[in-house]
């Protein structure tokens, strides 16, 4: 399968790497992002740089707010596919600045709804979070779990997409799925993850801050095995019959959420220990007490998209972290 895609976000971390992939797949993509200063510009313009150079990319630069943009976009592109990846993410960022997240994730995420409502694509497929399970205690995390006590701004505002998302496909008949991603690394990571703080601090002889102690455990997905899933996912829009039990399928709507992950949590001290093993060096830790927002522990439960596009790749956390360190050590030496 391929056509015209438009990805929204493609400058980011995971917007960047499906863009290359599904160019290297034979689609046209078209990328919208807004650039933002939430972190070091010159690392999104480095991904776009590389996108740019890739026959059939267009680039559009602009913020998902502005009224009536994407429909305008939409509009003149006619897309097959709209991946909405596009929003200002973080956990912690959320308690600082929650007013960017109503704009971004928000009213940004209703006007993708609106553009894809008034130019119907065959498949809207948008991002949301594991941090929408919040505070559930039953692992690992099913798509069939309620998502119903956020831990952060930042996860209700997932959560709240989520539910506008829902309304338009039963509304418009609008085939939509949402992925809830885990804990995502690897090459062109953002500045504010823990993989690229820790990796800087360690190189740099720094101390790295170690909350709840470590006693932390992370499903972390390699980015690639994520796009993966991704990929897969494009072709399988939600119809009328579950899948199975754990199917998420909506009842009334064309309309489901997606778990991508590793269903296999690591423990933050395994992370920790495949850095240092990457960097040759030892770390520093600064043993901190929980922060408030985050979660102890996140557990995917895979059986659904393994349903719906077979088992994805799983690669081995030595080897995602050996891959980000040796991109780290290239973008920290341009």
């Amino acid at each position: 399968m391929t056509g015209k895609v438009l990805i929204t976000g493609a400058a980011g971390f995971i917007g960047f790497h499906l863009a290359r992939r599904m160019l290297a797949d034979g689609w046209q993509v078209t990328g919208f992002d807004g650039l933002t200063t939430y972190y070091d510009p010159a690392l999104k313009q480095a991904r776009l740089e590389i996108l740019q150079a890739q026959p059939g990319f267009t680039f559009e630069q602009g913020m998902l707010e502005d009224p009536g943009r994407l429909t305008g976009l939409t509009a003149e592109l006619r897309p097959d596919v709209i991946i909405h990846l596009a929003a200002q993410a973080g956990v912690r960022y959320s308690i600082e600045a929650p007013r960017s997240y109503v704009q971004s994730n928000l009213i940004g995420t209703h006007e993708v709804l609106e553009a894809a409502r008034t130019h119907p694509p065959r498949h809207l497929l948008m991002a949301s979070t594991s941090s929408a399970y919040g505070a559930n205690t039953k692992m690992p995390y099913a798509e069939t779990d309620q998502a119903t006590h956020p831990m952060s701004f930042y996860a209700a505002t997932k959560i709240a997409n989520e539910a506008m998302a829902h309304s338009y496909a039963h509304l418009f008949s609008l085939p939509v799925t949402m992925f809830r991603f885990f804990t995502v690394y690897g090459p062109w990571g953002r500045p504010d993850m823990a993989l690229f703080k820790f990796t800087k601090a360690i190189l740099n002889g720094e101390p790295i801050d170690v909350y709840n102690h470590g006693d932390m455990r992370r499903d972390f997905t390699f980015v690639d095995d994520l796009v993966e899933g991704i990929a897969r996912l494009i072709a399988t829009p939600p119809g009328e019959t579950p899948v199975g039990p754990m199917d998420s399928l909506s009842p009334v709507a064309p309309f489901r959420v997606v778990n991508i992950g590793n269903g296999a949590p690591e423990q933050l001290t395994d992370f920790i220990k495949a850095i240092e093993a990457a960097t040759g060096r030892t770390a520093r830790q600064n043993l901190l007490p929980m922060q408030p927002g985050d979660v102890p522990a996140t557990w995917a439960d895979a059986s659904l998209i393994e349903a719906l596009t077979g088992p994805l790749p799983q690669t081995d956390i030595r080897d995602g972290v050996a891959r980000f360190v040796d991109w780290y050590r290239g973008w920290n030496a341009r």
